[in-house]
């Protein structure tokens, strides 16, 4: 595992949480993960065609997320021809949930079309909600508590700049089945994603941020401008930045982002982040039930509507 971060361009230091932020930080990954799900693209025309992405910087997203064990190179025959095809792996199989995540926090706080979620379970519409496993009891950030390892600072995905930030074709952006200019905010820059993990964390003061993180003043300040003026944060008279509604409501993205992280990435002991539910008093096992139900969704038994 080692070799493949190092391989791919992350540091072998990094917490689990921090490699994640770096592979999943970028607005390109998260379209053709999401792509690779909704659609079964898996080769580099149907990518290149669907996102209508430059040929590098398709070229360089996919190397990466082989190099880090998210998709597999294989071979398929085509006609008379053998090619290859990208082919998500157990570990990016497994990042479903992250989307589906996404989708229920687009759903509840952005205006914009959606496809609908069906669970095949039980025939009706999904529309997922965090809850914990272990008490099945539906949770929000304010009900957990977060205890890190020693080692466990944010400041440690203060890595070399992958990418250059990239502004996704506004068709391709609002599509039906597109991210929202919203969610691309969050989730697709590096900087912006670790700023709300942060905020998650109880950060909320500038110099805090900033102490925490090693980001220029200057990229701070654009950060935290943008999600005030996505009703993210709310900045008060004493200049302490809190989360919104809105703001609190993507924590359950990053509950799976954090499930995720440190269960399929390696990382050095103590840096961990351990999120407890206050009301039972477990480690957080997020899970999504559905609406129409209350069952656990898997991913076999979740199908959208497009």
């Amino acid at each position: 595992m080692e070799a493949l971060a190092v391989r791919a361009g992350t540091k072998p230091d990094l917490s689990a949480i921090g490699q994640a932020l770096a592979i999943l930080g970028d607005r390109w990954v998260l379209l053709i993960l999401q792509r690779a799900f909704l659609l079964k693209v898996r080769t580099y025309a149907g990518w290149r065609d669907e996102l209508r992405i430059s040929e590098s910087v398709l070229a360089s997203r996919l190397k990466e997320l082989v190099g880090h064990g998210i998709f597999e190179l294989a071979a398929y025959r085509d006609g008379g021809r053998t090619r290859m095809e990208y082919r998500l792996t157990e570990r990016g199989l497994s990042l479903w949930v992250l989307l589906v995540a996404i989708y229920s926090w687009e759903r509840d706080w952005t205006a914009r079309p959606l496809p609908t979620l069906i669970h095949l379970g039980c025939g009706k519409e999904a529309r997922p909600y965090l809850a914990c496993r272990p008490c099945g009891d539906r949770l929000s950030a304010r009900e957990t508590s977060a205890e890190r390892g020693p080692l466990a600072t944010v400041a440690s995905i203060g890595l070399p700049r992958q990418h250059r930030r990239t502004v996704v074709r506004g068709e391709v952006a609002t599509d039906l089945i597109g991210y929202c200019p919203d969610s691309m905010e969050i989730l697709g820059d590096r900087w912006s994603t670790t700023v709300l993990a942060t905020a998650f964390l109880g950060t909320r003061r500038f110099v805090d941020f900033q102490a925490e993180l090693g980001i220029a003043p200057s990229v701070l300040t654009d950060r935290l401008r943008r999600f005030v003026e996505l009703s993210v944060f709310v900045c008060g008279d004493d200049g302490e930045y809190r989360l919104t509604p809105k703001g609190l409501g993507f924590f359950e993205v990053f509950a799976f982002l954090v499930g995720w992280a440190q269960r399929e990435l390696t990382a050095p002991p103590g840096s961990e982040l351990t999120i407890t539910h206050g009301p039972c008093g477990s480690s957080l096992a997020p899970v999504l039930l559905c609406s129409g139900c209350g069952a656990a969704l898997e991913r076999r038994e979740v199908r959208f509507l497009i």
